[in-house]
């Protein structure tokens, strides 16, 4: 960029803003960070946000980048599987990847966030500025109303390229839409969740597999938990708004602790808290956002959720905007025009975002309806039988999602092709291992390795 280049700023200290401006200061810019919120390190916040996050190879690779994946991991549990809880019987465990070596990390939000805000401003470069709300924004000159929440005092930044990582409900993506190009869909699913804990055991041990993330399948709703480093679970209920059963329909303790006595018995004994925690936290909302453009010349640019949000289904909102910071960073390291710069990751990122809030979705419905069918179970079989059996030729969607870079539509694609392959082998099955590879080989052969051949240079990418 040039000597005489325009001030930076970042509009959110976020997940993908604290990440992105150590991206920008290691390439010797100098940036102002914008926060709304007050300062997590200091004051402690509770927004009904997940305080859980499941960090896999794309979010991994980001941090690497920076020299902070070490560090992460120190804080991270390892997750290399599903368990899943029926109302009555046994638990079922179905692993995530090939063998434990594939495994994804449960990590506390609250603490990333924290570590990328210290170490960002350990650069030296990057000014951290809280209570700081966008009210107006001119996103094609570059131009923010600031207003000082903590003195009352506005402000104006002028002449700046602008970042948006101001999340789902962006202030920059809000100021875009009067433009006569931009269009944006908000897609609410018909659930909220709501935040539970299940205490560390005596000693401080783990009362369930601390090495799997837990999940309640029960159709139009489910609980999941994953561990936390002082061996307790945060748990998450997901429920409908509305209907028989729904947050609606809880509005009682009794009404609240009958439910999780029919539905969820054997996590209900581990929850001391359980009425305390429902009516005392709130219940957080999710939202599909897909927009564009994400860019108003070279002055602005939508980044993470406030370009893309998508539902925590996948696991792959914070492992997707952390995706951004690498695209971005390896387009600034080849471009010197921020609009060209701005222009390609749109259109390296745009496809591959809406591929992946897709999936996300797709993904709700299988875990709380699929991960208990015995059909589910046998298919999920089969293909760890084949992702053993054909290293290299058989992929799964789930592993190139979670355990690749390469880019989500193509992992998309890939989920379609193998999918079928595989329903089509269990057909008759009562037993993965009895699967016929023979007759596998034959199908992977005509049809997958073909797609992958034909797309190799994507699944040669660097994300």
């Amino acid at each position: 960029m040039s000597s005489n280049e325009p001030k930076l700023t970042v509009v959110g200290a976020g997940l993908v803003g604290s990440l992105l401006s150590l991206y920008l200061a290691r390439r010797g810019h100098t940036v102002e960070v914008l926060e709304r919120r007050p300062d997590m390190r200091r004051e402690t916040l509770d927004a009904g946000r997940s305080i859980n996050l499941a960090i896999s190879t794309r979010g991994l690779h980001a941090l690497r980048q920076v020299g902070l994946e070490e560090e992460a991991l120190k804080h991270a549990i390892p997750m290399r599987g599903r368990v899943i809880h029926p109302v009555k019987g046994e638990l079922a465990y179905q692993p995530y990847g090939k063998d434990d070596s594939q495994h994804i990390n449960s990590l506390s939000r609250g603490w990333l966030n924290q570590f990328l805000m210290t170490r960002a401003e350990e650069t030296g470069r990057v000014k951290l500025r809280f209570r700081q709300r966008v009210t107006q924004a001119d996103v094609t000159a570059g131009t923010l109303t600031v207003l000082d929440e903590a003195t009352g005092e506005t402000r104006e930044v002028r002449d700046a390229v602008v970042f948006g990582t101001d999340g789902s409900g962006s202030a920059v993506r809000q100021a875009m839409q009067p433009r006569p190009e931009f269009h944006a869909t908000q897609e609410p699913l018909g659930h909220g969740y709501k935040e539970l804990t299940i205490p560390p055991g005596p000693g401080g041990g783990f009362q369930m597999e601390k090495h799997a993330l837990h999940i309640w399948p029960r159709g139009a709703f489910m609980l999941i938990a994953l561990p936390n480093e002082d061996g307790s679970f945060t748990c998450t209920l997901f429920l409908p708004w509305k209907g028989p059963l729904s947050f609606a329909a809880l509005e009682t303790p009794a009404a609240l602790e009958a439910f999780f006595q029919e539905q969820f018995p054997d996590a209900k004994a581990l929850i001391p808290g359980l009425v305390e925690e429902f009516f005392a936290r709130p219940t957080g909302h999710m939202v599909t956002v897909k927009c564009a453009p994400w860019r108003a010349g070279g002055r602005t640019l939508l980044l993470g959720d406030a370009a893309h949000a998508m539902v925590p289904f996948y696991g792959q909102g914070m492992n997707c905007g952390f995706e951004d910071c690498v695209v971005l960073d390896s387009l600034l390291a080849k471009q010197q025009d921020w609009d060209e710069a701005f222009q390609a990751f749109e259109k390296l990122r745009k496809t591959n975002a809406d591929a992946i809030a897709d999936m996300a979705v797709e993904n709700f419905i299988e875990m709380r309806d699929s991960t208990g069918d015995p059909r589910f179970l046998l298919e999920k079989g089969v293909e760890k039988v084949l992702l053993n059996a054909f290293p290299g030729e058989f992929v799964s969607r789930y592993t190139l999602v979670s355990f690749s870079r390469v880019p989500y539509r193509l992992a998309y694609e890939v989920g379609v092709i193998a999918g079928g392959i595989v329903a089509e082998l269990s057909q008759g099955l009562t037993r993965p291992e009895d699967v016929d590879l023979d007759a596998a080989a034959k199908l992977i052969r005509g049809r997958l390795t073909p797609f992958m051949k034909e797309h190799a240079d994507g699944f040669r990418s660097e994300g």
